[in-house]
Order: structure tokens, then sequence, then C-alpha cells
């Protein structure tokens, strides 16, 4: 048994060592295989990186080629250039020096002039001398000729002289002073009405005069029934809130609104437009939507004032007086528009200031707050000048603008160089043809007289003049007025009237004592 195992592992050990070396050379042939590919590829790889070197390297051999070509071309256009300066230099210089050449050729021909003539007058002055000799002898013999003759020295007759060309001399200065000053006044006349000319060409203002009158349009005839009420209560009730009188006639699809006093105008106005919109109309939603209206114009004021300090360029104004501001468009000064005037003398006083070398800004500040005055919340005894002066120095304004209110009417001094250009301002403004009519303002001041004598009476609640001032209607408060009391009150209104004002025609005085009753179910 051990006979057969023994040459069977040998013979696995003999192919065990012929297959290692067969691997072992199969595995060697293989690696220098690979390494004979390896190699192979490398040598491409060099030979493709040395072709693309080459490449790259006649490339920029030619981009260095063509940058030296444009280099030299650009030099070359630099040297050609500069050497077109060169010779035009010395073209500028021969051409130079050849004028210099004649120049001097001139003036050597003038200095033989010159020279010429020096020598001829020199000749010409002996002569003279001589000449002035012989002059001084005869004059000297004339002199004492004269002595002789008149009796007089020769200073004697020198004093005479000087004295009567002294008077001469005065009598033509005083000529001439007189003419200088007439000249000066036509020139600086002149120079004023030219600034003035410029200061109006350069500014125009529509005036707008305001009317009496509004016209409400409506959509149809029927919705008259409804503003009318019934018994005509909803008319009562809105022109005893507002104080305008509505007039409905006959006019198609109008109703026509009457009151001198713009504010109350507009918030009727409004206020019927709103009750028609909304639809209900009655006592009591007039009286809510009247109330309402009122807040919205005051609300309107103020935007008006924002709006036209905006437009003027003014800053810093106070609150009250950006309020009082927007007032103005609801007030007229003898039928011109106030806030329209005072926008107006503004733009004057900036335009002309600016003409003198003032500040502008300060006298347009100035021309638009000089009336403000004109529109109190309550009336007051002070010009309106003095009253707007007053406000602008509760209000913190300077000293030039407050100066310049109060003395645009001549109530105080002028201190400031801007007080007389909106003095000439206001009156260019106000002034002028058609600017505006004193009948209106009267007018509108003898409605506000006819209310101010009904509210004297104590329990009257309200007074409006309507119907162009042919009626004054006047609310009282039925606690404080009986029926009774009511009679004797329009009597009395109506004697007052009569005695204290100046008026065409009749005034009907109407005194209405209204009694309500008002519970709440809960």
């Amino acid at each position: 048994m051990i006979e057969y195992i023994m040459p069977i592992t040998i013979g696995i050990a003999i192919g065990l060592a012929i297959g290692y070396v067969i691997a072992k050379f199969l595995e060697k042939s293989k690696s220098s295989k690979l390494i004979r590919q390896t190699k192979k590829e490398a040598f491409s790889i060099m030979r493709e990186a040395k072709i693309e070197a080459e490449a790259v390297k006649l490339d920029k051999i030619l981009q260095a080629k063509e940058k030296f070509i444009e280099l030299k071309s650009e030099h070359e256009k630099v040297i050609i250039a500069r050497d077109k300066k060169i010779a035009d230099s010395e073209k500028r210089a021969r051409d130079k020096e050849s004028q210099i050449s004649q120049e001097l050729d001139k003036n050597k021909k003038i200095n033989a002039e010159i020279e010429g003539k020096i020598e001829d007058y020199d000749a010409k002055m002996e002569y003279l001398e001589r000449r002035t000799e012989e002059v001084d002898k005869l004059h000297r013999k004339q002199v004492d000729n004269l002595e002789v003759i008149s009796g007089l020295s020769a200073e004697d007759a020198k004093k005479e002289l000087v004295n009567s060309l002294k008077d001469q001399a005065k009598a033509d200065a005083m000529a001439y002073i007189q003419e200088t000053i007439e000249e000066s006044k036509l020139t600086a006349q002149q120079e004023a009405r030219k600034v003035i000319l410029n200061t109006i060409q350069r500014v125009g203002v529509e005036q707008t005069v305001e009317n009496c009158v509004s016209v409400f349009n409506i959509e149809s005839d029927d919705v008259k029934g409804r503003i009318i009420g019934r018994e005509g209560r909803n008319i009562r009730a809105l022109e005893a809130e507002t104080g305008v009188e509505i007039i409905v006639d006959d006019t198609p699809e109008a109703i026509i609104l009457s009151c001198f006093d713009p504010v109350r105008r507009e918030i009727a106005r409004l206020s019927l437009h709103n009750l028609v919109t909304d639809g209900r109309i009655h006592p009591a939603r007039i009286e809510e939507i009247v109330k309402k209206t009122e807040k919205q114009i005051q609300q309107e004021i103020i935007e008006i004032g924002k709006r036209t300090v905006i437009d003027l360029g003014i800053h810093g104004l106070h609150p009250e007086l950006i309020k009082t501001i927007g007032r103005m468009k609801y007030r007229s000064s003898y039928g011109q528009n106030l806030l329209q005037h005072s926008r107006e003398v503004a733009n004057l006083c900036g335009i002309m200031a600016a003409e003198l070398g003032l500040n502008a800004k300060l006298a347009k500040r100035a021309g638009l707050l000089h009336d403000i005055g004109k529109v109190p919340e309550t009336e007051s005894e002070l010009p309106h000048a003095l009253l707007g002066m007053q406000w602008a120095e509760k209000y913190n304004e300077n000293a030039e603008v407050c100066n310049a209110i109060g003395a645009h009417h001549d109530e105080i001094e002028m201190k400031y160089m801007i007080s007389p250009i909106v003095q000439v301002c206001d009156a260019i403004s106000g002034a002028r043809p058609g600017a505006r009519r004193q009948v209106l303002d009267s007018y509108i001041q003898r409605l506000k007289d006819l209310e101010e004598i009904a509210l004297g009476f104590l329990g009257v609640q309200k007074a409006y003049a309507i119907q162009a001032g042919r009626e004054l209607r006047v609310i009282v408060e039925s606690e404080k007025v009986s029926d009774a009391k009511a009679g004797e009150l329009s009597f009395s209104i109506s004697q007052k009237i009569q005695n204290d004002m100046t008026y065409p025609g009749q005034v009907r005085v109407t005194v209405i004592r209204e009694t309500r009753s008002v519970n709440i179910a809960k």
C-alpha cells in the first residue's frame, strides 16, 4: 500500500511544481506585454504633446509678430503726427519771423517819419514861442491902455469878471442839477414800471367772482317732490339747518340754492346730493347729513390750505394758518375770490422781490398771508391787517412777514423792504379793472349785518338772511321764547333794522318757533 502511495505523492508534487513554474512564466509574459503596451501609449501621448506644443508655439509666434506689427504701425503713426506737428510749428515760426521782419521794416519807416515830424514840431514850437512873446507884449500894452481908459486896475477887472462868472456858473449848475434830478426821477419811474409790468406779465391768474346762487341738478322732477316732503317739511328742515333758501320752481330738473355765504351754500349743495343719493329724505336724516357735511367741508378747507402752500412752495406754516388759508376759498373781497387774490399777490411778491434782489420766498409768504385777517371765525373790531398781524405773531411767523401783513394798508409803520412790495402787489391785484366789484361786497356786508342784528336778541338761536336780503328768517329757542313773545321779537327786530340800517325796498322778518318731543322706545 505504501509502495503505491509514494509514487502518487511524488507525482502530485512534481505536477504542482511544474504548474507553479508555468504560472510564473505566464504571469511574467503578461506583465512584459502590459509594459510594452504602456510604453507604446506613453510614446504616443508624448508625440501628440510635442505636436500640440509646436502648434501653440507657432500660434504664439504669430500673435507676437502681429502685435509687433500693430505696435510698429501705431509708433509710425505717432512719429508721423509728431513730424507733422514739428513741420507745422516750423512753418508758423517761419511765418512769424517773416511777419516780424515786415513789422520791423514798417517800424523803421514810422520812426523815420516820426523823427521828421519831431524836427518840424521843434521848429514850429520855436516860432510859436516867438509869437507868444510878441502877443504877451501886445496884451500888456492893451491892458495898460484899458486901465487908463476904464480907470480900473487889472486885478479889479479880474475880480469883477470872476464874480460874474461865478453867478453864471451857479445858474448853469442849478439848471444842470434840476435836469439831472428830473432825468433820475423819470428813469426811476421807468425802471419801477418795468419791474411791475414784468411781474404782471409773468403772473396770469383767472379771477372768479362768486355768485350768490348755486344750481343743484337732479335726474328727474320726481325727485323734487321727495325733496320738498309732506307740506314742505323737508325743505323747511334743510333751510333751518343750513341757512340757505331753497327755491323749487318750474325750472326742469333743477333746484336753486340762494345764500350770500358760499360755505353755507356748499354745505347745502353737498347735503342735497348725499340725501338724493341715499334716498332717505326726512328731517332727522337731514340733520344728520348736514352735520356730516359740515365736518367734510372743514376737512376740505384744510386740504385746500395744504395744496395752496405746496403749490406756492411755502414750508413751515402753522396748521391754524393753513386752515385759515383754506377758508379763503369761501370768502370774497369786493367780488374777488380771496384765495385767488392771495395766491396772485404771493406770486407777484415773489417775482418782484426776485427782480429787486430781495428774499423771494419770504416775500411770497407775506403775500399769501397778507389778508388772513379777512376770514375770522368770529367778528372782530380790529382792521383785518392788524388782526392778520396778530395771528401771524401768535403762530411765530417771521418779523418781516408780520410787519408786511400789518402795514399793507398803512395801519402801522413799514420797517422792512418787503412791506412796500406786499402793499404794491396787493394794489396791483385788487385795483386793476375788472378784478373787484364794490357793489357785491357791500351787499354781502348788509346781509351779515342783518343776521348780526337778529342774533343780538335774547332767545335767538339762528338767523339767516335770504331772498337777496329781502327776508330775515329767525329761529328761536322754544324754551326761552313763547308764541306771544315771538310776535314781539319779530316787531323789535324789524324796528332795529329800520333804525340802524340803510337798505333798498323792504325786509320781512319771520320768527320761527318750533317745539319737538322726542322719546325712545326700548
